[in-house]
This record gives C-alpha cells, structure tokens and sequence, in this order.
C-alpha cells in the first residue's frame, strides 16, 4: 500500500469553520500540476515550455472536449523528470487537499505517460511513495495508489505495464483506466484486469463520460471493476441504473470537470441529484483540478451553489465517499464519524 491509514482526528475537534471531511477517489495526479510547478520544473530539469508565462498556461485551460484537454495535459508532463518532481509534485496536491478537508486520497497515476519519456516506472513510483508515505504524519491524510493504463494505448502496452510494476505491487492497491475514452471499449483490456484480479489488485476503470453506458456494463462485466469512475451517462439505461443500484457499485463523479469538457453545459443540469434520487452510490471528486477549476471541496461547494443541495445531501455524499473507499472497516468507520461530528 502507499501508506498505512493515518488514526483521524476526535470528532469533537470538528469545527463550524472545517470543510466537510471525505475522501477523494478520482484524482489524477499530474493533473494537479499547477502552472507555477510546472514553470518551477520546467527550470529544474532544462525543459522549455510552449508557454511564455503562467498566465498565459492558464489561458491555455480552456477545452473543447476530453481530448483537447489530453493534449494540454501530457505536452506539460515533459517537466516531470525525477523522483523529486514526482514528489513534489504529490507533497503539493496534499497540501491542497489538507485544506480541503480531505482525509483520505484514493491517487491515480499514469505510467505509460512517463516511460513513453524515457521515465523509469520505479522513478515515478518512488517519487510518489516518498510523499505518500510521509501524508499521514504531514497532512493528516491516509492515501492508496492506483496505477492506470492508458486506453488509447494498446492492449500489449497496458501488459508490459503491469508486469514492470509488479515489484512494486507492495506500494499499489488498484489499477485503472484512463485517457480518451470513445472508441476504446473497456473490453479491450480484459487480459491484464484478469492479472490484476488474481494479484489481489482491486479494479476501477473510466466509463460513462464520453462513451456510451455499454462501456458500464463492459466494465462491470468483462473487467469485473469495484467501482466506476465517472459514469454520468448511466442514467442513459434503466437497467444498467437499477444493476449499480441492487449492487451498490460505487460513481466517482466530477463535477467541475464535466463541464470544462463539455460532457455537460451547465453545472445547473448536472444530474448528481438524479443520481443520488435513483439510489446510486455517487462520490464528489475533482478529477484534474489544476485544469477544471477547483479541488475537492470547491466541487462539493460548486454542486451547493448550482444545484441547491442541502447540508445532509452534502453529508451523504461525504459519507459515500468513505464507503466507496478501499480502506479497511475500522477506519472507515473512524472517518465516517467525522463527518457526522461535523458541524455546518
């Protein structure tokens, strides 16, 4: 595991003033590479930007769809280099995340995006480990490490992946997958989320963004995933909505993110209250926050403000993200009396 779970606070020390507790389930970690980190690697490691300033990156944040976000997203990956980048670059998404009342963070990383660059896959483990490992102490935040593959990759790619990470098996809970979605059914990678099943990995996997609820049932069927990230489209089925609610398969939703990539329009129409109303077991994440706008509980705020939800629904969604979590019981339970301790 990444980290062992840290002991949670008293919930007599919640205050009026405190973010609601919760977990974060879908986060990508080079996609909280805020501009002045970037420029700040970039100097480290002799790497030239296509950008002159940071505000103009920032003016760059601007997306028509999933992949004009993708391209933005690995051109910028070019600065992460060393063990030190990559811990860097997580000691400052904890940073954040403390702030956000984040308790414990569920991390996806990419590592096809980094050895395409001649990045070891161990210098990116590592890296990340040094600070995950350090969180509990630090951040008071427990965290897990969840290794994706890159859907518009192949088959044979995602394999070779998996089987250089496994002598770092011990640091990595979950695998997933990620990246531009349509056209690269879930199916495709069913040989390695087998492997990863009979190693003992729990399994997510992107679906129902910009694909179609078949990808769902693809997941659900054929790679056999504890949980679906994403997943908005699902409301597209009435039998695909009333399996993930006899099943109670976990939705990591993203709010912000949905709408900076057009998935939807306007935060107004998000259907998170149609979810929750259908009995889904929906989560509230931030995805990529340094790109879509705001970290996890700036989404938790956002859905507030645009979609009138009331403090006990913000408390179920807090609650479903301990439980949609892989932590063991007694901490779960720990983290979930935070959050009914919590004061509005």
């Amino acid at each position: 595991m990444a980290s062992s779970p840290s002991s949670p606070s008293s919930p007599s020390a919640a205050t009026a003033h405190e973010p609601l507790p919760k977990a974060e389930l879908h986060l990508h970690i080079e996609g909280t590479l805020e501009p002045e980190l970037a420029f700040a690697l970039a100097e480290r490691n002799g790497v030239e930007l296509p950008y002159a300033t940071q505000d103009e990156l920032r003016r760059a944040y601007s997306f028509a769809d999933l992949q004009s976000f993708l391209n933005l997203y690995y051109a910028l990956m070019a600065v992460l280099r060393t063990e030190d980048d990559f811990a860097d670059l997580a000691h400052a998404y904890l940073a954040r995340a403390k702030e956000q009342g984040v308790r414990h963070a569920e991390i996806f990383f990419d590592p096809q995006a980094h050895t395409a660059r001649g990045v070891p896959i161990g210098t990116v483990i590592n890296g990340l480990a040094r600070a995950l490992d350090s969180a509990p102490e630090t951040y008071g935040i427990s965290t897990r490490l969840i290794m994706c593959f890159l859907r518009d990759e192949s088959a044979e790619s995602a394999l070779a992946t998996f089987e250089a990470a496994r002598p770092h098996f011990d640091r990595i809970t979950a695998v997933g997958l990620d990246s531009a979605e349509v056209g690269h059914p879930p199916s495709k990678f069913k040989e390695v989320y087998a492997l990863a099943r009979e190693a003992g990995l729990k399994c997510v996997a992107h679906a129902g963004e910009e694909g179609p609820p078949a990808y769902v049932w693809e997941a659900l069927d054929i790679l056999g995933v504890d949980r679906i990230d994403h997943g908005v489209r699902s409301l597209e089925d009435e039998r695909l909505v009333a399996r993930l609610v006899a099943d109670q398969v976990p939705l990591t939703v993203c709010p912000l993110s949905n709408v900076r990539l057009r998935v939807i329009d306007d935060l107004a129409d998000h259907p998170l209250p149609a979810m929750l109303d259908a009995g889904l077991l929906v989560t509230v994440n931030s995805d990529d926050p340094a790109y879509f706008g705001g970290y996890a509980d700036d989404n938790f705020t956002a859905v507030r403000d645009a979609l009138g939800l009331d403090q006990e629904t913000l408390r179920t969604l807090a609650r479903n993200s301990f439980r949609a979590s892989f932590l063991d019981e007694a901490t779960r339970e720990r983290y979930l009396r935070e959050v009914d301790a919590h004061q509005a």
